[in-house]
């Protein structure tokens, strides 16, 4: 029997790293800029029309 490693052809390997290191170092970071931007944007659209928090 085989091990999964072995039969696995070197070319699919090369484009699962790539495709890992594009989630890891590109989409994850934009993604998560997206919802912390987004997040603050909402907050201060409230606050524009519900007023700052009271204290």
């Amino acid at each position: 029997m085989e091990s999964t490693s072995e039969a696995v052809p070197a070319e699919v390997r090369s484009r699962e790293k790539r495709v890992f290191v594009f989630l890891t170092v590109v989409l994850a970071p934009l993604v998560a800029v997206a919802v912390v931007g987004s997040y603050g944007l909402l907050i201060w659209l409230y606050q524009m029309f519900m007023g700052p928090p009271k204290g």
